[in-house]
């Protein structure tokens, strides 16, 4: 009986397969193993694959590069020109504004668009109205982003250099208090001022002055709390305690913080109807 095995052995003497004579002819000829090409072409094809892995990365990184830095161009220009965002530090403008809420302020008023009485306005602390508390400071990297992040508009303005008041006066107005019945007076319209906070009168102290050119008359609506243009006002004319056109950066038009409070700060519709030009 023939084993089974024979019929894959090799019948030539030595007991050599005739299959390695040929792998080992064929490798001799080829100059070498038959693997030694398989591992080359594994190197290449790894090399080829982490080359592409790199370049992936490079543009993944330069993408996102050019999306931030367009996203900070953008917000600095809409900053600079259409809106900015600031913070309300103090209760003078309660029950309209309360303090910790997060105002966005319109740049295109006072230009393109003029101002108009009962706009809520932002200005440049000019005249030192405030008082410069000590703050506490921020580490050296925080500091640093925080206000680039002011600076470009991503985060409110929180210094002590701005204040907002609402506009009660423009240039050439008489604004008079008060009458017998304890209202103001522009250019002789007795005025009912409905965004006052509840309980305060419209003034403790009595005035009457004429706004300059070029300036505003401002006052808070929490008037017992607010150290505003009248506060400000030693000639007792409305030349010191006005405020200059110039210094305004916009019009505050809503509340965006907390999300609870959000709401549009219309003008008063009714208050100033009745108020004639100034002669």
């Amino acid at each position: 009986m023939t084993d089974a095995r024979d019929v894959h052995e090799d019948p030539t003497p030595g007991g050599e397969a005739a299959g390695s004579r040929k792998g080992a002819a064929s490798a001799e000829r080829g100059g070498g193993a038959v693997s030694s090409g398989q591992d080359a072409a594994g190197s290449r094809s790894g090399a080829s694959r982490s080359s592409g892995t790199g370049s992936h990365l490079m543009h993944a990184v330069r993408e996102f590069v050019i999306v931030v830095g367009l996203a900070l161009v953008l917000s600095l220009a809409v900053k600079t020109w259409l809106m900015q965002a600031f913070y309300i530090p103090s209760g003078s403008m309660e029950d309209t504004l309360v303090e910790g809420d997060r105002v966005v302020v319109s740049k295109l008023t006072p230009r393109p668009f003029e101002l108009e009485r009962g706009d809520v306005v932002v200005f440049e602390d000019t005249g030192r109205w405030l008082v410069r508390a000590p703050t506490a400071e921020r580490s050296g990297i925080a500091n640093v982003l925080h206000e680039t992040f002011v600076f470009v508009g991503l985060l409110p303005n929180d210094s002590d250099s701005h204040l907002i008041k609402r506009v009660v006066g423009l240039p050439g107005d008489k604004v008079t208090c008060c009458t017998q019945s304890g209202k103001l007076t522009v250019n002789g319209a007795e005025i009912t001022e409905s965004y006052l906070k509840p309980g305060d009168a419209p003034s403790v102290e009595p005035f009457d002055i004429t706004v300059p050119q070029g300036r505003l008359w401002v006052m808070g609506d929490h008037r017992s709390d607010s150290g505003d243009s009248r506060y400000h006002d030693p000639s007792r004319d409305g030349s010191t305690g006005s405020v200059p056109i110039d210094d305004v950066v916009g019009r505050a038009v809503a509340v965006v913080w907390p999300f609870s409070e959000m709401t549009w700060l219309g003008q008063p519709s009714t208050v100033f109807s009745a108020v004639p030009d100034a002669r």
